[in-house]
């Protein structure tokens, strides 16, 4: 239980201080919007580019982690409409309620995890959640969401056609993209640029949980709470147990072989608290007061959920 303590201490000492560097006034609410661009938009991609491009194609992307995923992301967005079609009062709740359980928090939270858990792995494991994350699951989620407004004059693939476009002007994606071609040319980084992206992707752990702390002070604290509670449990619980399963059915039929290391890492990967800009989302459509409860309890109540999964999987 130490070492488990050992690792998730760390994270939750960084996102309080966060917390009370604002609280305190040492930093604006706004500072941390600043800081969070930085991250999104430096950081993170310089990561993510760094990850991939030093390292083999074949080594880059992987079949099987991507392949369970995907799986347990879309189960989870199955199991979340179907289960919010019973409890939530309208289509715009349960569009936002959906993509609560189903989009984790994985350059915020879960890359700082994985970099103390496997450190050799954590860049790689990041590139390929954002690649699911941002192709897959964050456009299904955004497309519900279009859908709840009742907009007949625009159709599906039109709603498609411009989350993609979005998609790709996101720094992340384009720092994926760009690793992806340096990696498939077998082109070296020059020791400068190599060292260049070290510092910058360095940078992003620390600073991306402080982020993360800042971020909680000032949520709106109304809102639906039972709903907002059901979206964390959604979250901290179903997405990482429905992962779980896709690993143990598709492995079971022999679709795919994980390693031990990636196994974990893809179950860890489930359980992270929604991603930051879930409220922003949410926001669009009037719910904001729900999505912050949402993950306020989340994020707080990671610390239990994510220390007993790591103790299960040790």
């Amino acid at each position: 239980m130490g070492t488990i303590l050992s690792i998730v201490f760390p994270l939750y000492a960084a996102i309080a201080i966060g917390y009370g560097a604002v609280r305190l006034g040492a930093f604006k609410p706004s500072d941390m919007r600043v800081l969070g661009h930085y991250v999104m938009s430096i950081a993170l991609p310089a990561l993510v580019f760094h990850a991939i491009a030093t390292r083999d194609i074949a080594e880059v992307l992987q079949p099987a982690y991507l392949m369970v995923y995907a799986a347990g992301g879309l189960a989870t967005i199955a199991a979340a409409y179907a289960w919010f079609t019973l409890t939530a009062p309208d289509k715009r709740r349960r569009a936002v309620a959906v993509m609560g359980c189903a989009c984790p928090n994985s350059g915020f939270i879960g890359y700082p995890l994985l970099l103390l858990l496997f450190p050799d792995l954590a860049g790689l494991v990041l590139a390929q959640n954002v690649l699911v994350e941002n192709v897959l699951l964050i456009p299904l989620c955004l497309v519900l969401m279009d859908l709840a407004e009742d907009r007949e004059s625009v159709s599906v693939p039109a709603m498609l056609g411009r989350v993609l476009r979005d998609l790709l002007r996101r720094p992340l994606i384009v720092g994926l993209l760009a690793g992806l071609a340096v990696s498939a040319l077998g082109m070296s980084l020059p020791a400068p640029v190599n060292r260049l992206f070290e510092m910058l992707a360095a940078s992003a752990s620390a600073l991306a949980l402080v982020v993360i702390g800042g971020t909680l002070v000032g949520l709106p604290m109304f809102g639906n709470r039972a709903m907002a509670a059901q979206i964390a449990l959604g979250k901290l619980l179903m997405h990482p147990a429905l992962t779980t399963v896709a690993a143990l059915m598709l492995t079971g039929v022999g679709l795919v072989v994980l390693p031990p290391d990636l196994r974990a890492a893809v179950i860890l990967s489930a359980a992270m608290p929604m991603f930051g800009v879930y409220t922003i989302f949410a926001q669009e459509r009037g719910l904001e007061g729900a999505a912050s409860l949402a993950q306020l309890m989340a994020t707080s109540a990671a610390f239990l959920s994510l220390s007993a999964l790591l103790l299960w999987l040790a």
